[in-house]
């Protein structure tokens, strides 16, 4: 086993992947008590809100003892089998309640999956309260008795960054449901000309001597290979509100030359003629008007354009002559060119390829890769306002199928 160096600072950090015990404990507390923040406020929206969010809270208790509590083998890290010996829940019902895959950018999920159970069938709030503190407070003691070392600690991160995942889900199922929540969207960047970079070969993906040194991964993050590069230019950050108009101004969405046949039929189907939540688009005034957390917003121009579908972006950038940039592209470019402007974070960012296992790759016990049988879905980058700063890295990879709108989700795109 390798002992770790605790890097973190601060229970928010992208260094939390890296931390030790004490803000492990610190930081578990933290998630949950978002977790029960975000649920809270869903509850006062009854109907499938409320009970999508039961739902998904309870999952999360659920999975941290699922892993963490009846994992008799969870000492072994990675190397731990997917189904390995377990002791039964607290909960007798657990596992026929949250025993589910999930789908969804985050995890495994890109847009988020409820299982089809009655909603008579789940805790009443008050058991899933307790069903909450119990699976915590077990956790955390476990924690206080585990070795500061990469293997002992790997399920306790998995189930913070897990949590982390699913609230961001939570402040989407908000945002879906019309529920008002106390956030805003960050300023958009003053404008900056595209990014040149130099033809490179690149690392692409986690090295194994980041997991030796005692750093969490994510299974589909592994491994690294290298990639030979060309020259390429990458817009310094996210397409802008005002430079989407411009695309609806000229007819983005009747002009069927512009779209992939798939993606004029996703739109057809949809009946779109802006993104999603978008009340009103101003060609003449350039105002857009789209709803956040149930209240119609005016967004700003120089904003990220968001809840954008794949197709959305991919016809935009045929439009302008451009491309979406490749996965390789856009994780060198955030890794060095932030200096040079490249900014990201506002929102999560599509690129043009699919998900597809790296060379190497081997599922963890709990597998983040999903399994083949939709069509592969497209690759996500960087974080949203709503991604707690914990999951912020250059190397993470979200996946979502190309119609999913419903997250915070946009796109930047490279010369051709």
């Amino acid at each position: 086993m390798n002992s770790i160096a605790p890097h973190a600072t601060h229970i928010d950090s992208p260094a939390m992947r890296e931390a030790g015990r004490e803000l492990l404990s610190l930081a578990l507390m933290d998630a949950r008590n978002h977790s029960l923040h975000l649920l809270g406020l869903l509850e006062q929206r009854a109907g499938p809100a409320a009970f999508a969010a039961h739902w998904l809270v309870g999952h999360v208790a659920w999975f941290a003892e699922y892993w963490i509590g009846r994992n008799t083998q969870r000492a072994q890290g990675s190397a731990c089998p997917r189904m390995p010996t377990r002791l039964a829940s607290i909960e007798p019902h657990a596992d026929r309640w949250y025993a589910v895959p999930m789908t969804g950018p985050v995890g495994q999920a890109n847009g988020l999956a409820i299982p089809p159970t009655a909603a008579g069938d789940l805790p009443d709030p008050a058991a899933l309260r307790a069903y909450l503190l119990d699976t915590l407070e077990s956790t955390l003691d476990l924690l206080a008795k585990t070795p500061d070392e990469a293997d002992a600690l790997y399920f306790f991160r998995l189930a913070l960054l897990h949590e982390d995942l699913r609230g961001e889900q939570l402040v989407e199922l908000a945002q879906s449901y019309g529920v008002a929540l106390p956030l805003s969207l960050p300023g958009g960047p003053p404008p900056r000309e595209p990014l040149l970079l130099p033809a490179q070969r690149w690392m692409l993906g986690a090295a194994p001597n980041q997991t030796e040194r005692g750093r969490f991964v994510f299974d589909r993050e592994k491994w690294a290979h290298e990639v030979a590069v060309p020259e390429f230019e990458i817009d310094a950050q996210a397409v802008s509100w005002a430079q989407f108009i411009e695309f609806v101004a000229d007819g983005g969405y009747d002009r069927a030359e512009l779209w992939l046949p798939e993606g004029w039929q996703w739109a057809a189907q949809h009946q779109r003629r802006a993104p999603r939540d978008v009340e009103q688009m101003g060609v003449a005034s350039g105002a857009v008007m789209q709803t956040l957390f149930g209240k119609t917003t005016r967004m700003a121009s120089n904003q990220a354009a968001q809840h954008v579908s794949w197709w959305e972006a991919d016809a935009w950038a045929r439009w302008a002559g451009r491309r979406l940039p490749s996965e390789v592209e856009w994780e060198l470019a955030a890794a060095q060119a932030a200096r040079r402007g490249f900014r990201w974070g506002t929102v999560h960012e599509w690129t043009a390829g699919t998900l597809r296992p790296f060379p190497g790759f081997t599922p963890d016990p709990w597998a983040s890769q999903p399994d083949s049988g939709l069509p592969p879905p497209r690759v996500l980058r960087g974080a949203s306002f709503a991604t707690r700063a914990r999951l912020h890295d250059t190397q993470f990879r979200g996946f979502a199928q190309a119609g999913w709108d419903t997250g915070f989700v946009g796109f930047r795109s490279c010369a051709i």
